[in-house]
């Protein structure tokens, strides 16, 4: 498959809005679209946009990925703001998934983005599918979330040696991404209409697993089997109770319905 890389131009627009709206449709706990196309929307219109980090991926003249940058900052103890990259939503059209598309959008905008000489990229995401292109735990480096919080999902990476030294403190990204469910409900209006997705319970497959992680997946409520995307191995690892063949059998679960599996810590 020939997947070519280029820029977003303003006749793509609403494709590419449309496009989100497909690849993020029934994904966590969402039976919808949690407002990421229109997130997308409004993005192009703001200071924070980078346009030269937007990015569509064609094959066959098909527009079946893109990828959105923005800027953000760290606020360090003693009040400076550092400048970082944001990214997202990075979305491929459903049938184009696991192909490549996904990956070659994450490593041509990263490879530009050090080109254009940017310090680091922070943001919150799949923490066991993104570590692949070189991120790490955003506890690593010191940075948490806005509110001082750390987990898995909030994920830095330095864009030259010694990016982040002595950089620490409260990720902050654009308020756009504090997305209005009102405003979501009117934009997606101007969509074909599109069936809400069924999101598959925990419970139907807590049969297959074993009774140490039905009973932590429960008391964590998840409630529903794409949430587990949310969450790293290594953090359900920390669960009470919970060891590597509980993992392990998890993974063959999430496999059958496939559905991303969860990393070991060691990989």
């Amino acid at each position: 498959m020939n997947i070519t890389i280029r820029h977003e131009q303003t006749e793509d627009y609403r494709t590419v809005e449309n496009l989100t709206r497909e690849a993020f449709w029934g994904s966590m706990n969402h039976a919808t679209c949690d407002g990421e196309h229109l997130l997308v929307h409004k993005l192009r219109g703001l200071p924070s946009f980078v346009p030269e980090l937007d990015f569509v991926a064609e094959v066959n003249g098909e527009l079946v990925g893109h990828v959105i940058y923005s800027t953000a900052k760290v606020v360090t103890p003693d009040d400076r703001e550092i400048q970082v990259l944001n990214f997202g939503p990075l979305s491929v059209l459903p049938p184009y998934k696991g192909k490549g598309v996904g990956s070659m959008l994450m490593r041509h905008s990263i490879s530009e983005a050090k080109r254009l000489g940017y310090r680091a990229i922070v943001f919150y995401g799949h923490p066991d599918y993104y570590p692949r292109f070189g991120f790490g735990r955003g506890s690593a480096f010191g940075i948490t979330s806005e509110s001082g919080k750390s987990f898995d999902a909030l994920m830095a990476m330095p864009l030259y040696d010694g990016a982040l030294d002595g950089i620490c403190g409260r990720y902050m990204e654009d308020a756009v991404y504090n997305i209005d469910a009102e405003e979501t409900a009117e934009f997606d209006k101007l969509f074909p209409h599109k069936e809400p997705v069924v999101l598959m319970p925990v419970e139907s497959i807590a049969a297959k697993l074993t009774a140490p992680m039905a009973a932590a997946l429960e008391a964590h409520e998840v409630k529903y089997v794409s949430r587990l995307q949310g969450f790293s191995g290594a953090e359900i690892l920390q669960w009470e109770g919970i060891g590597e063949s509980d993992l392990t059998t998890l993974n063959l679960v999430l496999a059958e319905l496939k559905q991303p599996v969860k990393l070991f810590p060691a990989i």
